[in-house]
């Protein structure tokens, strides 16, 4: 029998030998040193919690203290804390909202103290260097291109033609991470070619076609109003799954529910995603009536919901970037002029509809021959007068075109041609349009 035997030496407790500078050996074990590292780590993570203010707690947590403490009082038969948070759960389901407010407004005068004390969090940084998007418009042109006529027709009466247009099916991610590097949530603005571009909801109307105007759209409110909907949607904590909603819109019907089955996918895929697969059952409490959808301010809620997520992402909340990063793809693309990319071509409103695939590709080999992106010239695209016109006459089905200095409206329902033709008046000289009420009407643009 040896030492080298197996069945003799217990191998996890052979002592190792560590020779000092000085020559002296110091015997440690194994699990010696396991406990110490352990120890050391115990003690960081315990002064990492001391040296961080607690986050206070919601206005459940202040009524359910209190509930607890009365229940345990006056019942004291009961099995323990268990029963009294379930009988706490039931009666904070039951109150009203003025019932709650008492511990709203304490929960809240809490989280302010919090927020004027607390040190400023510094985030982390990140380091991307592949982009994560639940953004693609490839699902959402795959679905339009399955829509009857008669849905066609609903998705225009909501506000939402202009999607219709959609010809882009991919991102470029190395452009759209590009982009977020040097975009400026706080004062929602790019920050590229050496000069600061703002970004407002007109924007989104040039770029996109959703109406920069009208109602905020509020995606919160009582739980009960919608209760009907997350059920009908099967909605979970999770989201609406995204699957359903493709199922639903393969149907031919283009009622109420197409309607609202629409705008979730297309906020969900493209317009509004969020870092999750599904789509947010919030968005179903601007869904309630279908009836003013397209009275809503489409265009700040695409960019507050842009400016939103990506400020998520920098503070590392999310491992995903969510908001519609194909508005800024296409803003960039019509912002930042390159010598020989289109420079003749006409300006379409919106520009989603002139960005293809080809068109995309032959502008990505422009941006590489000149040496990446940010290498060409800020050009102002704002265009001030044909939003005013655009807005104006309230025509998902009307086309407008800058073609050399002149303003080109191209209707596609009546085939009406109207042109600037001099000193910003424009005559449409069309009969029987219920876009202008007679022959010859002009509207000045100013």
């Amino acid at each position: 029998m040896s030492l080298t035997d197996p069945e003799v030496v217990d191998c996890s407790i052979i002592p190792v030998f560590q020779v000092s500078n000085g020559g002296d050996a110091s015997i440690l074990s194994v699990n010696d040193e396991e406990m110490v590292v352990s120890e050391a780590k115990r003690k960081k993570k315990k002064k990492k919690k001391q040296d961080s203010a607690p986050r206070p707690a919601c206005s459940w947590v202040y009524f359910s203290r209190e509930f607890i403490k009365e229940y345990s009082a006056s019942h004291p038969e009961s099995s323990g804390l268990k029963a009294a948070t379930k009988a706490a759960s039931d009666a904070w389901k039951l109150m009203s909202i003025e019932e709650k407010e008492k511990y709203t407004r304490h929960a809240r005068e809490v989280w302010d103290d919090y927020l004027s004390t607390a040190p400023a969090r510094i985030p982390k940084p990140r380091k991307q260097t592949k982009l994560v998007t639940r953004c693609s418009p490839g699902r959402l042109f795959n679905v339009i291109q399955r829509l009857t006529s008669e849905q066609k027709a609903a998705v225009k009466s909501m506000g939402f033609g202009s999607l219709l247009g959609l010809r882009c099916r991919t991102l470029r991610r190395s452009l759209c991470l590009w982009l977020l590097e040097r975009f400026n949530t706080a004062r929602c603005s790019l920050e590229i070619c050496g000069e600061r571009i703002p970004l407002s909801p007109r924007d989104v109307e040039h770029v996109m076609g959703l109406a920069a105007c009208g109602k905020d759209v509020v995606n919160s409110g009582p739980d009960d109003l919608i209760a009907d909907l997350r059920h009908s949607y099967n909605a979970t904590n999770r989201g609406i799954s995204v699957r359903l909603l493709e199922e639903r819109l393969a149907a031919p019907e283009a009622g109420e529910d197409f309607k609202r089955s629409f705008i979730l996918y297309a906020l969900g895929t493209l317009l509004s995603p969020t870092a999750r697969l599904d789509v947010s059952p919030s968005f179903l409490h601007f869904l309630i009536n279908m009836d003013v959808v397209h009275q809503y301010n489409w265009g700040k809620f695409l960019l507050d919901r842009l400016v939103r997520e990506v400020s998520r992402f920098r503070q590392g909340k999310q491992h995903a970037v969510g908001g519609c990063l194909l508005f800024l793809q296409l803003f960039y693309y019509e912002s930042i002029s390159i010598g020989g990319a289109g420079s003749s071509a006409p300006i379409v409103v919106p520009c989603l509809s002139s960005w293809g695939e080809e068109e995309i590709t032959e502008r990505e080999k422009r941006e590489r021959e000149l040496g990446g992106y940010g290498c060409g010239e800020v050009q102002c695209i704002h265009m001030h007068h044909t939003c005013k016109f655009y807005e104006l006459i309230k025509c998902p089905a009307l086309q407008v075109i800058i073609k050399e200095g002149c303003l080109v409206m191209e209707s596609v329902e009546y085939g009406v041609q109207v042109e600037d033709l001099s000193g910003g008046k424009i005559s449409s000289g069309v009969e029987h349009n219920p876009i202008f009420e007679q022959e010859g009407t002009e509207v000045l643009l100013g």
